[in-house]
C-alpha cells in the first residue's frame, strides 16, 4: 500500500445521499478544496452521477481514490463480479480503487463474499479491497481467509459510540478503520464540550470531532453540500488535540448513541 493512498484515504468525501447536480456541486468543491478520495456504493443508487462528475473535473484518474460497494443483493457468485463491472460502468472506470463489500451476509458467514471480493481483485477490477460494517469476529475471520491485506473496516465511528472494541480488533487483525456517521449526523453538536475545545483551538465543533477520529488511527469520510463546510472538514492536518482533550472527547463515548442497527438496516449485524 503506497503513502500516496494511506495520505488519499485518510480524508474521504462520502456522496450519500446526494443526487444528480447537488452531488455534481458538492464533488466539484471538494475536488477543489483537495479532496482526491471519494466514496460511493451500489446502495447509494448515484454511482452513475458520480462518474459523471468525476469525468467532467480537472483531476487526473491517477491521483483520485475512488471507493464503492457491493450491495448484499449481489454477493452470489452469479452477480458478484457482473454488478461490479455495471458499478465501473456507471462510473466510467476501468477499476476502483476500493472495493468494499457493504455488509455482512445476513446469514453471518463471510467467507463466500470475501472470496468473490478477492476474485474481482484479481480480475483487475479493483485496486484494494476492504469491508465494511463487520464486527470484531468478522474482521478476525477475514484477516484469516483473505490472501492479501484488507485496507478498511468501513464502520460507524464518532464520539458518542464506545468502538474501543473495534479498534483493539483493528490492531490485532492489522485491518485498518474508517468512520462514517462521523459527527452522528448532527447529534454530536448537541454537546458543548466539542464547540468548547474548538473555540480553545480556533477550530469548529466539528473539527475537533474528526481530528479526534483521526487520532483514534481512524480515517475520516465526511460529506455536506455546504462549500464552507466542505473544506473546513478537510482543513483538519494542521492542529492536535492534547492528551487531556482526548480524553474528555473519549468519556464522550459513554453515550452509547448507534445510529445504524437493525431497526434502521437489516443487514446490520449483532454489534460488539
Amino acid at each position: 500500500m503506497s503513502i500516496y493512498f494511506r495520505n488519499t484515504y485518510e480524508r474521504s468525501f462520502g456522496t450519500y445521499p446526494l443526487r444528480r447536480e447537488v452531488l455534481a456541486d458538492a464533488l466539484r468543491t471538494a475536488l477543489d478544496v483537495g479532496y482526491r478520495s471519494i466514496d460511493t456504493a451500489q446502495m447509494y443508487e448515484n454511482e452513475e452521477d458520480v462518474g459523471t462528475a468525476l469525468k467532467s473535473g480537472n483531476v487526473p484518474r491517477s491521483e483520485l481514490c475512488v471507493t464503492t460497494k457491493v450491495h448484499p443483493d449481489n454477493f452470489t457468485p452469479e452477480r458478484f463480479i457482473p454488478s461490479v463491472v455495471e458499478s465501473l460502468k456507471k462510473l466510467q472506470l476501468s477499476y476502483v480503487d476500493v472495493l468494499l463489500v457493504h455488509w455482512p451476509p445476513m446469514d453471518g458467514n463471510v467467507v463466500p463474499s470475501l472470496k468473490l471480493l478477492e476474485q474481482a481483485a484479481r480480475n483487475g477490477l479493483t485496486r484494494h479491497i476492504g469491508v465494511s460494517n463487520y464486527t470484531a469476529a468478522m474482521m478476525e475471520t477475514a484477516a484469516d481467509v483473505v490472501s492479501v491485506p484488507l485496507v478498511t473496516n468501513q464502520i460507524e465511528f464518532h464520539p458518542l459510540l464506545d468502538q474501543s472494541a473495534m479498534l483493539q480488533a483493528a490492531t490485532r487483525t492489522g485491518i485498518p478503520l474508517a468512520s462514517y456517521c462521523s459527527v452522528a449526523r448532527g447529534e454530536v453538536f448537541k454537546h458543548p464540550i466539542f464547540e468548547e475545545i474548538g473555540q480553545a483551538c480556533g477550530r469548529s465543533a466539528a473539527q475537533v470531532v474528526l481530528r479526534w477520529i483521526l487520532q483514534k488511527g481512524v480515517s475520516i469520510n465526511t460529506m455536506s453540500t455546504k462549500p464552507a463546510n466542505i473544506a473546513a472538514n478537510f482543513e483538519v492536518m494542521d492542529f492536535t488535540l492534547s492528551s487531556i482533550e482526548m480524553d474528555r472527547i473519549d468519556a464522550m463515548t459513554k453515550t452509547g448513541y448507534r445510529i445504524v442497527d437493525k431497526s434502521l438496516v437489516p443487514w446490520a449485524p449483532e454489534w460488539d
